[in-house]
């Protein structure tokens, strides 16, 4: 089926090959570059039209766009998508792309069509592509599909040279291609002023937060599906008798929280209603694993610490992987047991993120969309 569906979406593409290139367009399968889309919106060609695909986990922050006077379209792998959308996609200048998208293998794609990898997040401490331990384990066509998804992207824009070694490494990209703009997404963690509404806007519905320490664990979800943590995780969080602690899981696993619960504790809260980069303005400690949310963390003038909760770290090297320096440039070493995460929270010891952040967040300065926008719009005066 899927060659099938690559081969349909390569035929349709091909008969409108010769469609004007002058629109924008924008897949979307994370929340977190919606400012960004708005103010590429406001700048865009007045000829030009923005169009947002949005993927079903993206449909509030779709409503968002689309109140904003912006084009949204689901989108989904289907017939629908081959028949309906890539006829008007081949008339896109620009496309962005924020992960790995099937469909672009099979595209029919000219040079006057650029792709850019804007990804979702500004570091890596998971492997994936051909550095994921798994792929080896992959056919000779699956290998070819995924390759053939990757050379689609001209451009990858990255917030640091470390990143853009792990997309030569991972997509076999070539370093020419790596465009050190920053990521725009970064941008919210520099604006003051939105920080502080967020802040206000998380105290009015839990004023209990406020003046308390925060410790927010935020961990990432496991491929296999599986969720189950160490006895004794819950109360290990909650050593800090002083201290709150905020839950935030991955979507993919949000209804394992009983997982973390184990028994009922006030120290523990969860709050659905507010999204990972807004619980991280009122966090003094992070708590996380192998998540890219320390990236963003880092950026924060109130981080005080982070800790690495990484009680299966011996397996999740096998299993996606992680990058092979990662203890080299972590800002403080990996926590293995619950006992040392106790002994990690009530110690309540500062962290120094400033190498952290010369090596991932080298060209995240608060700037980053507009230096992205300056950048590709100009491809509407060629």
């Amino acid at each position: 089926m899927k060659v099938i569906y690559l081969f349909l979406i390569r035929m349709v593409s091909f008969l409108n090959l010769f469609r004007k290139k002058r629109n924008i367009v924008y897949f979307m399968s994370f929340d977190s570059n919606v400012d960004f889309i708005k103010k590429l919106a406001a700048n865009k060609p007045a000829k030009s039209r923005l169009i947002v695909y949005y993927r079903d986990s993206t449909e509030a922050a779709a409503t968002d766009l689309a109140a904003f006077g912006i084009i949204t379209r689901p989108f989904k792998d289907n017939i629908s998508f081959v028949l309906g959308k890539v006829p008007q996609l081949m008339g896109a200048r620009l496309i962005f792309c924020d992960n790995y998208y099937a469909f672009l293998g099979g595209l029919f794609k000219t040079p006057k069509m650029k792709i850019v990898q804007v990804w979702h997040a500004n570091g890596a401490i998971k492997k994936f592509g051909w550095e994921d331990p798994t792929t080896d384990q992959r056919s000779g066509s699956d290998k070819r599909r995924f390759q053939a998804v990757y050379d689609k992207f001209d451009d990858y824009i990255v917030s640091s040279n470390a990143m853009g070694k792990v997309f030569e490494q991972s997509y076999h990209a070539n370093s020419d291609q790596m465009r050190l703009l920053g990521y725009p997404r970064s941008d919210a963690f520099f604006d003051e002023e939105a920080i502080q509404a967020s802040r206000e806007r998380i105290y009015r519905t839990a004023p209990e937060l406020k003046g308390k320490r925060v410790i927010l664990y935020a961990p990432t979800y496991r491929d296999d599906g599986t969720f189950k943590l160490p006895v004794g995780t819950s109360k290990a969080l909650t050593s800090d008798p002083n201290a709150i602690v905020v839950i935030k899981l991955h979507p993919v696993v949000r209804d394992r929280e009983d997982a973390v619960r184990e028994v009922r504790n006030p120290q523990i809260r969860f709050y659905h209603q507010f999204s990972t980069s807004d619980l991280l303005t009122v966090a003094d400690t992070l708590v996380t694993d192998y998540s890219s949310v320390v990236f963003d963390f880092s950026l924060l003038k109130s981080a005080k610490s982070v800790i690495f909760f990484m009680f299966d770290l011996e397996k999740y090297r096998k299993d996606p992987g992680i990058q092979n320096d990662f203890l080299d440039w972590l800002p403080t070493n990996p926590v293995l047991n619950v006992d040392d995460l106790a002994e990690r929270i009530i110690a309540d010891e500062s962290s120094d993120f400033t190498e952290f952040n010369h090596k991932w967040n080298t060209y995240n300065d608060g700037n980053a969309s507009d230096r992205v926008i300056k950048h590709y719009l100009e491809l509407f005066n060629s």
